[in-house]
C-alpha cells in the first residue's frame, strides 16, 4: 500500500482558485479510498479517490478526480510523490544536510522537480560497489519525481581527490582517462539510463521528465577552457585559506607524514566551482555525496553564497557503506566489486551479495534495494522464525541489487549460472552457460586426444583439480567429485566422448566450490 505522510497535501481546483488540504497521516491506503473536503465546498460534492499506483516502492500514489454535481464528468490523475528525504531517513541513506530547507523544497506539491548531482571521477575503467549508493540515491530522487545529473570527473579525476586517502593519487594518462570516461558513462547509462527509465514509464509522474530525467555531464567541458589566472580571479579570490585547512580531508593529511601537495589541497575548489557552473547553467539544486565528501560539497554552497549571492543550493551526503563490524563493504579476496560485466560477471555480482552474513542483510536490503520498507521488515521477522529457510533474504538481496545494476538479462545469466555450477545440478549444461562462467573458475587447455580415454583421476591432477592422485581418489570415494556436476562414484571412470560438453569443455568440481574447466584445444 502506499504510504502518505502528514505533509501530503491535497490540490483541488474551484474557479481561479486553487485549495490545498492536509492529508492526515496514515500508515496504509486502501485501493481506493475516498476523501472529503472541508464543509465550505461541499456544496460542489467533488469526489477524489485515492489509487494505488504501480511503484514497487511506495514512492507514489494517485489522487483521481471524478465526476461532480456542478461540473461535466472529467476523470483526472495527479501523482502524489512522497518527500524523498523521508524515504531516504526511513531506508538509512541520509548522513547530513546543509540545512533542512532542503527537506521543505522537496515537499512543494506544485514546485519543479529539484535536480540533483552526484560526481564520479573515472579513476578507473568501472565504477564500484562504493559509487553504487550514490546511483541509488540519485534512483531514489529520481523515483520521487525529481531530475538526475550524473557528472563525470574528466577534469578532477586529473588532480585526485585527497578525501579518505592517505596518499596522493598517482596521475592518469590522458589516453586511460579518456577510456575510463567512455566506461563510466556507459555504465551510468546502463543503470539509470536502461532499468531507469523503463520503471519510470510505469509511474503517473505528473512531471514531463522525459530524456531530461537522466543527463550526464563532463566536468572538463567548461574546466579545459579556464587559465590559473581565470581561476584565481573567478574563484581563488572568493576562497578563504583557514576554512579550506580546516575541511577534515585536509587537516587529516596535513598531520600525516606524506603531507598534502598544492595541487590536492585546491581540489575541494574544483568541486565547488562544479556545483556553481551546474547551479548557474544547469538549474542544479542539491549535490549528493559519501559522507566523506562533506567537505567538498559544503565549499559547493559557499561559493554559490559570496559569488552568486543565491541561496537555494543544497548538500546531502549518505553514510558509507560498511558492515556491521565497522570494516568497508564493497571488496573481495579478488579485490574491488565492479559494476562493469567486463571486469566482474554478473554471476559473480550476485554470489557476492550471496554471501552476504545475517547481521548485515537486512540493512543492506534497505539501503541497496527499492523493496518496499514493510516487505523488507516481513522478511526480517521471517528471518527469526524456526522454519526459516537459511539464505533466503540473501538471495533476494542478491536477486535484487544484480537486477538493478546488470537488468534482467543480467539476473538471469547469474541465475543459471548458479544453478548450473552447483554440483548435483540436474540442469543441464551447454558450452555458452559454462563459457559465461570462464572468467571466474581456473581453466587448463588440453587437446582432445589427451583427454579422451583418460582416467578422471589422471584428469583432475593434470587440471589442476587435485594435488595428488591419492587426493583425488580419496574424495571421490566419499562422493566429492564431479564431473559436468554429476557425482562420480567410480575411481576408473574414464572420459568419454560424450562427456565433452558440446565437444568443447569439461567440467570438474571438487566439492561445492573448488571448480576447474578444461577447454579442449
Amino acid at each position: 500500500m502506499a504510504t502518505v505522510s502528514a505533509s501530503r497535501t491535497l490540490l483541488y481546483s474551484q474557479s481561479s482558485k486553487l485549495l490545498f488540504f492536509p492529508l492526515k497521516a496514515s500508515a496504509s491506503i486502501s485501493p481506493t479510498l475516498p476523501l472529503s473536503l472541508p464543509t465550505q465546498f461541499a456544496r460542489t460534492r467533488p469526489r477524489f479517490f485515492l489509487t494505488k499506483s504501480s511503484s514497487r516502492n511506495g514512492c507514489c500514489c494517485s489522487i483521481r478526480l471524478l465526476q461532480t454535481e456542478s461540473e461535466p464528468q472529467q476523470q483526472e490523475v495527479r501523482t502524489v510523490h512522497r518527500n524523498v528525504i523521508e524515504v531516504l531517513e526511513e531506508r538509512g541513506l541520509l548522513e547530513s544536510m546543509t540545512s533542512d530547507n532542503l527537506r521543505d523544497a522537496c515537499s512543494d506539491p506544485i514546485g519543479k522537480p529539484i535536480k540533483v548531482y552526484c560526481g564520479f571521477d573515472p579513476t578507473a575503467e568501472s565504477l564500484h560497489l562504493g559509487n553504487l549508493l550514490g546511483i541509488i540515491v540519485l534512483s531514489w530522487f529520481r523515483r520521487c519525481g525529481h531530475i538526475a545529473v550524473a557528472l563525470i570527473g574528466g577534469a578532477t579525476a586529473r588532480i585526485g581527490d585527497p578525501s579518505g586517502k592517505s596518499l596522493e593519487r598517482p596521475e592518469l594518462d590522458l589516453d586511460l582517462l579518456e577510456k575510463n570516461t567512455l566506461g563510466i558513462t556507459n555504465t551510468i547509462s546502463r543503470i539509470l539510463g536502461g532499468s531507469q527509465t523503463k520503471h519510470l514509464d510505469n509511474l503517473n509522474v505528473n512531471f514531463d521528465l522525459g530524456d531530461s530525467s537522466l543527463t550526464i555531464l563532463n566536468n572538463y567541458d567548461w574546466w579545459k577552457e579556464f587559465s590559473l589566472l581565470d581561476f584565481l580571479k573567478r574563484v581563488g579570490r572568493f576562497a578563504r585559506v583557514g576554512s579550506m585547512m580546516a575541511k577534515e580531508s585536509v587537516r587529516k593529511r596535513l598531520e600525516s607524514e606524506q603531507g598534502m601537495s598544492y595541487t590536492e589541497f585546491t581540489y575541494q575548489l574544483l568541486q565547488g566551482y562544479d556545483f556553481l557552473y551546474l547551479f548557474q547553467n544547469e538549474g542544479v539544486n542539491v549535490q549528493i555525496g559519501g559522507s566523506d565528501q562533506w567537505g567538498n560539497i559544503t565549499a559547493g554552497t559557499e561559493l554559490i553564497r559570496k559569488i552568486l549571492q543565491a541561496e537555494g543550493a543544497y548538500g546531502l551526503t549518505f553514510p558509507l557503506l560498511l558492515k556491521s563490524d565497522g570494516t568497508k563493504f564493497g571488496k573481495s579476496e579478488d579485490g574491488a566489486i565492479w559494476l562493469s560485466p567486463s571486469m566482474l560477471s554478473p554471476y559473480k555480482f550476485y554470489q557476492y551479495f550471496f554471501s552476504v552474513p545475517d547481521a548485515d542483510v537486512i540493512r543492506f536490503m534497505k539501503i541497496l534495494t527499492f523493496l518496499d520498507i514493510n516487505e523488507i521488515n516481513e522478511i526480517e521477522t521471517e528471518m527469526k522464525k524456526p522454519g526459516y529457510v537459511p539464505n533466503t533474504a540473501q538471495r533476494k538481496l542478491a536477486e535484487e541489487v544484480t537486477r538493478f545494476v546488470h537488468g534482467e538479462d543480467g539476473l538471469m545469466e547469474a541465475l543459471k549460472a548458479t544453478e548450473a555450477l552447483r554440483p548435483g545440478s540436474e540442469t543441464k549444461l551447454d558450452w555458452k552457460t559454462i563459457e559465461g562462467i570462464a572468467e571466474d573458475v581456473p581453466s587448463r587447455s588440453l587437446a582432445y586426444d589427451e583427454v579422451l580415454n583418460l582416467s578422471l583421476v589422471d584428469l583432475s591432477v593434470s587440471a589442476g583439480l587435485f594435488e595428488s592422485k591419492s587426493a583425488a581418489r580419496r574424495l571421490l570415494k566419499q562422493g566429492g567429485v564431479y564431473l559436468n556436476n554429476n557425482r562420480v562414484n567410480s575411481e576408473n571412470k574414464r572420459i568419454e566422448a560424450e562427456d565433452i560438453v558440446d565437444g568443447k569443455v569439461l567440467l570438474l568440481s571438487a566439492g561445492k566450490k573448488n571448480k576447474v574447466l578444461v577447454r579442449i584445444a
